[in-house]
């Protein structure tokens, strides 16, 4: 039986890797390509400012990226997330979160589609993250999931360059087109 990976085994992982750990397994991602970094970036651009700033939206969130989540047993690193500031006020003093956000997203990547979908998702639903997306720069979707009485539920997929107002931050308009890189 392998050994059980330790946040120590994060800590040592090569620098140029994204460490998890996920049910017991340690988890090395290697750094996202150029359509990943371009739909993380726009994203936390497009909601950080309305949603977290308050400016040109309704503020009231944190919005963040790349965070540490502590949940429980496991160690995860989702592209972004945000908590309700009524839930979490202020920032813990740690370098993770042991709070788990109100909402975060994944953009996938052909090497870590399997990892998010399969091995994260779960530990998602199980930690109580209401509001879950998924990007997809390749094939310009995002997939907006909702955590229904403990299961992970599908509201609605968007695609191409429309102009969505997926939950929970339905108050202000998000340009898919803004996520995908264009020549």
């Amino acid at each position: 039986m392998p050994k059980r990976a330790t946040y120590e085994d994060v800590l040592s992982a090569p620098e140029n890797k994204t460490a998890e750990i996920l049910g017991g397994e340690l988890f090395l991602s290697p750094r996202p390509a150029p359509p990943h970094v371009a739909a993380h970036s726009a994203l936390q651009a497009l909601l950080h400012t309305p949603f977290d700033q308050g400016r040109g939206g309704p503020g009231g969130w944190r919005i963040l990226v790349e965070p540490e989540l502590h949940l429980g047993d496991d160690v995860l690193v989702p592209d972004v997330a945000g908590w309700r500031r009524e839930r979490m006020p202020a920032l813990p003093a740690t370098a993770w979160f042991e709070l788990s956000p109100d909402w975060l997203c994944e953009v996938l990547s052909p090497s870590t589609e399997s990892v998010d979908r399969g091995r994260k998702l779960p530990i998602y639903a199980a930690a109580g993250v209401a509001h879950v997306w998924l990007v997809n720069p390749i094939a310009r979707t995002l997939e907006v999931m909702q955590l229904r009485e403990g299961e992970r539920m599908l509201v609605t997929v968007f695609t191409g360059d429309q102009e969505v107002r997926p939950q929970p931050f339905e108050t202000v308009p998000l340009s898919l087109a803004a996520l995908w890189d264009r020549p």
